[in-house]
């Protein structure tokens, strides 16, 4: 138990550290801002901060709970490519946006996305093959965005920053990923 809850401090430990390089940024030069294209600050409000904080903390105790589940280094690599691709997934589009900027609201399908594959690795009750499943479904999901924002909020009606093709090779990234984590837990699966 001891060691399960030193993990959990490291968690925090390392949350903290992290979130100190754009503190220290802003507190060095307050003016500059990312989106100003002056460098060397960030543009953080007190609540950034704190959502920041939750979700690097929540995704490592998310780690450490789902990982415990299985002692085969596939499995827990599996969790780890999954929640990490999960976190960046979050991070990118809530900073800047996936197709055009954060405020766009085609970026709010990727959070149906997310909810596809939670709710599918719920359902498989985190056992191995299951959550392969619904990984590969999730990568599915992730492509099938740029798709249906084309269709439904074309480049003439909204922003595609970068350009068209640039969202779908973003989206592509993230869709190997959850590939890749699904790999690796159908790998687990052969296992058991």
């Amino acid at each position: 138990m001891e060691k399960k809850n030193k993990r959990i401090i490291y968690f925090a430990i390392g949350t903290g550290l992290i979130l100190l390089i754009p503190l220290v940024l802003t507190l060095i030069n307050p003016n500059a801002t990312i989106n100003g294209g002056q460098g060397g600050g960030w543009d953080w409000s007190l609540g950034d901060f704190i959502m920041v904080g939750v979700f690097l903390f929540g995704s490592g105790i998310a780690y450490e709970l789902i990982s415990r589940r299985s002692s085969d280094i596939s499995y827990k690599a599996g969790v780890g490519v999954a929640i990490a691709t999960a976190l960046l997934l979050i991070w990118i589009n809530g900073a800047v946006g996936i197709i055009g900027n954060e405020d766009n609201p085609a970026n709010l399908l990727y959070g149906g996305v997310l909810l596809i594959g939670v709710s599918g690795v719920s359902i498989a009750r985190l056992k191995p093959k299951g959550v392969a499943i619904a990984l590969y479904i999730t990568a599915f999901a992730q492509m099938l965005v740029p798709v249906i924002t084309f269709f439904i909020w074309p480049p003439s009606v909204i922003s595609w920053s970068p350009s068209v093709p640039g969202v779908f090779v973003l989206s592509g990234f993230f869709a190997t990923l959850f590939v890749v984590s699904a790999s690796l837990f159908l790998k687990a699966s052969e296992k058991e």
